[in-house]
């Protein structure tokens, strides 16, 4: 089976072929001829599983090879980052069409996107909250869409988008054709469907029995030290066959420091969440995709709706809240058909947590295995060489690397083994190899006397530094006044 099989014309088949693209999944194959027909849609498939395509040929074939310039199909997707890459998709496939497609979503200056509203785009993807606030502000009418998408309608209700998305139904006309697609299938969701589509079709690829985690991924999970934590993730992300991987933090600060902790490691790794600019975010989801930082460390509200095929590890640092984060946290690997490996830390104190999500999905290990980052379950587990250490040689470091990137100078007091020292680092190397080492000199030689206080004399024999810092031995002299103390 192909794409021109499935009735797809031909200019947007050969778009597809120049990326490699030329079978259908199975949601795709389902979804694309009924959708074609201008039939409304309810399509439930795991994370991963080729949705956007499922949704948006019919889309843009449905408009034309050179469609009326003005908004005419909107597709209302959970986060900004999933906004851009659903975009991209959408311009890949119509890049053989005079179709413009404009990604919608805050954290960006209006200017640009209201640019784009203005030259006749006639595809817009976007986050809820900007897409209402341009609509209010008269800069992005939708009274002419014909083809309205809500894309993870799961994730937007999860986020509480879903007064904002009943608000967008409101701006569109009666009409159109409207398509659902969800990895799952809560009430709510069934309830919007029943409200706002006519007589949908409801596609359902997912297979009864295969569970609710898809079977292309390998699924451990460990309960481990969370001293010992960093240690065990940089001993896995040298297993054999590693590609890029995601690593699920709780927190920014957590996930800026276990970012800043690899790259001192070692690793190409860069940081997603929620304190960072979107011009940041954008720069960081960007090298990620072309494969320059090689491991994402994200928050999970951050990576939400992330759409990376090639990503082959998803490590979560730390356990999610419940069994539907754990399924969007584990979807961002295994995706588009390949096999992925996710790895799950359970701290003790979240084992009550996680008998809930193992009861909930399944698993069958309500007690996972203690591991420690010399355990030999872990090397066999993930196929990591034997002797691998969680700190990667200076001569296996990724092309490009600086050096200043994990040598801290000798004396430095902060202790930090991040980028930057300090504050935002992870509390210091914990061997304490990058501490002071000069038997607890705290203060570097040469400093000037603090105020107030009489310079001591150096011995004669005394040179710092082949004599720049010499002084000459003067009598100690000291002044008990009250005013302060005074030079001689």
């Amino acid at each position: 089976m192909n794409f021109a099989e499935l009735g797809i014309d031909a200019d947007i088949v050969e778009a597809l072929e120049s990326r490699g693209i030329t079978s259908p999944f199975p949601i795709q194959e389902q979804a694309i001829p009924v959708a074609l027909t201008g039939q409304d849609v309810i399509g439930q498939a795991k994370t991963g599983t080729g949705k956007t395509l499922g949704f948006g040929l019919p889309l843009l074939q449905s408009l034309g090879k050179d469609p009326e310039k003005g908004a005419k199909a909107l597709v209302v997707v959970p986060t900004r980052e999933l906004a851009i890459q659903v975009a991209d998709d959408l311009k890949l496939a119509s890049s053989n069409r005079s179709t413009m497609v404009a990604a919608i979503y805050g954290g960006k200056a209006y200017e640009e996107q209201v640019s784009e509203i203005n030259a006749g785009a006639q595809v817009i993807v976007g986050t809820p909250g900007r897409l209402i606030d341009l609509s209010k502000q008269k800069l992005l009418d939708l009274g002419n869409i014909r083809f309205m998408v809500l894309d993870e309608a799961d994730e937007m209700l999860d986020l509480g988008f879903l007064p904002d998305v009943e608000r967008l139904f409101a701006y569109t006309p009666d009409g159109r054709q409207t398509m659902l697609f969800s990895a799952t299938m809560p009430g709510t969701i069934v309830t919007m469907a029943r409200k706002y589509q006519n007589r949908p079709v409801h596609i359902r690829t997912n297979d009864p029995d295969e569970g609710q985690t898809k079977a292309d991924i390998k699924q451990f999970v460990y309960r481990a030290h969370a001293l010992d934590k960093d240690e065990v993730v940089g001993r896995i992300l040298q297993a054999e066959g590693r590609g890029k991987t995601v690593i699920f933090t709780k927190t920014k600060r957590q996930a800026s420091k276990v970012s800043e902790e690899l790259v001192d490691r070692g690793f190409n790794a860069t940081a997603l969440h929620g304190d960072m600019t979107q011009e940041a975010r954008e720069r960081s989801m960007i090298a990620f995709r072309t494969g320059k930082k090689d491991i994402l460390v994200a928050t999970e509200v951050a990576a939400r709706g992330i759409d990376v095929d090639d990503v082959t590890h998803v490590i979560n640092y730390t356990i999610p809240e419940d069994e539907k984060a754990y399924l969007h946290r584990v979807g961002r690997t295994g995706r588009a058909g390949r096999l992925g490996i996710a790895v799950t830390f359970v701290d003790w104190e979240d084992l009550t947590r996680w008998g809930h999500i193992n009861t909930a999905l399944e698993f069958g290990q309500p007690d996972p295995t203690e591991t420690y980052s010399s355990s030999a379950h872990l090397f066999e587990d993930l196929n990591i060489p034997a002797g691998t250490k969680g700190r990667i040689a200076k001569s296996k470091r990724p092309e490009g690397w600086k050096p200043g990137d994990d040598e801290k100078p000798r004396g430095n007091r902060s202790g930090s083994s991040s980028q930057g020292g300090g504050r935002g680092g992870q509390g210091g190397n914990r061997g304490g190899g990058d501490r002071n080492r000069n038997g607890g000199d705290r203060k570097p030689q040469g400093d000037k006397p603090a105020q107030g206080s009489a310079p001591k004399a150096a011995p004669k024999s005394e040179t710092h530094g082949g004599g720049e810092h010499q002084r000459p031995a003067t009598p100690r002299t000291r002044n008990r006044t009250r005013g302060g103390n005074k030079p001689a």
